[in-house]
């Protein structure tokens, strides 16, 4: 068995062979097989990706169901592009069917919501959700995704009905992006600003360009309890008693999260929040040989951070975003308590200092011009 391919101008290792494959179709069937067999259920598989896996899968479920196809296109190149369309090809009837959506690969999550949001207008009753891989560090979403086949870290791969730019979807094995299993050259990042400067929007954009994981302790948090990890267990504990996570418990999370996805950088989304958090994390990177590459601060006056929120409380029905009180609260937490860390930061890291007033993809390439 040959190890390693090339598609294109990038070569990638095997990380899933064919046999593994089989093995990961056969369990999801049994599941599937077990779960849904009283039921009345049509099989929707999303293309490009999941025709050859969907046939697969589809092949040995062993009672009577209907299957048929999506066409979707998201991806370009070695990242999501953003730009979704809307879904072609829907001609069998889901009004009062299970519906199981089949997925070749789940990352951020962008993509699945877009699906569910139009597939709901059709009115089936239930929507269950199998892919053959999953990202969980990548998946930003609320979903639940009733059948995985199998978790893997934040790295691209190909095989297996998987493509880059088209090419490699015809491989039986799957493959990681070399550059993804060397992991020779990790950035890693801390991005700062007030509530409505953009954090989240561009640690995303930041993460998707170079292939890193963005990380939001709150969306960590959720996941360790979710999987009842037994740091999970003791944060809701003390959760449940009204009770404030100790920024100890809070960095032991995140080191646990961090010896998990070895394979690539990251790039923290408002953390650490105080002073004595940063210090703390700081020593933890120091033990496991960790750098910061950069800390960027999306600077934005407070006049357009208090229009930004309003305008997005009422696209999004947000109601703590239309209270003038409540945003100036929320500035004065940040300035008092957050803002100070910036200083810390100055005397042994690199600052990145970004006007974040302006348009997103403007801001976005502000920093990624720094970065270089």
């Amino acid at each position: 068995m040959n190890n390693r391919v090339t598609v294109l101008d990038k070569e990638f290792e095997i990380s899933i062979t064919a046999k593994q494959i089989s093995d990961i179709i056969n369990g999801l069937a049994a599941r599937i097989n077990n779960d849904l067999k009283n039921k009345d259920v049509v099989f929707l598989g999303i293309l490009n990706g999941s025709f050859i896996f969907a046939a697969d899968l589809f092949r040995k479920i062993n009672f009577p169901s209907k299957i048929t196809f999506l066409k979707l296109a998201s991806y370009d190149g070695l990242s999501s592009s953003g730009k979704i369309k809307r879904l072609i090809g829907l001609n069998e009837s889901i009004k009062d069917k299970t519906l199981v959506i089949i997925e070749d690969i789940i990352d951020s999550g962008n993509t699945l919501e877009h699906i569910i949001m139009q597939l709901r207008g059709y009115e089936p009753k239930e929507i269950k959700i199998a892919t053959l891989v999953f990202k969980p560090m990548a998946y930003k979403k609320d979903f639940k995704i009733d059948y995985i086949g199998m978790e893997i870290p934040n790295d691209f791969i190909v095989g297996y009905g998987l493509d880059y730019d088209g090419y490699g979807r015809n491989l039986e094995n799957i493959y990681t992006l070399v550059d993804d299993v060397n992991n020779k050259d990790l950035k890693n990042f801390i991005i700062f600003g007030s509530p409505g400067a953009g954090k989240g929007t561009q640690a995303s954009k930041l993460a998707e360009k170079y292939n890193l994981i963005h990380i939001s302790t709150g969306d960590i948090l959720r996941q360790e309890i979710s999987k009842n990890t037994k740091l999970g267990k003791i944060a809701k504990n003390i959760i449940d008693k009204g009770e404030f996570i100790s920024d100890e418990i809070i960095i032991d999370i995140i080191a646990d999260f961090l010896d998990k996805n070895k394979k690539n950088g990251f790039v923290f989304d408002g953390f650490p929040r105080t002073l004595s958090q940063a210090k703390i994390f700081d020593k933890m990177l120091k033990e496991k040989n960790l750098k910061i590459e950069a800390v960027i601060d999306l600077n934005i006056d407070e006049e357009t951070v208090k229009k930004r929120m309003i305008r997005r409380g009422k696209i999004y029905g947000r109601i703590d975003d239309l209270d003038e009180n409540t945003i100036k609260h929320r500035l004065d937490i940040y300035n008092e308590i957050t803002k100070p860390i910036i200083n810390y930061y100055k005397k042994n890291k690199n600052i990145i200092t970004i006007n974040a007033s302006k348009k997103i993809d403007e801001v976005f390439n502000q920093i990624i011009k720094k970065i270089n």
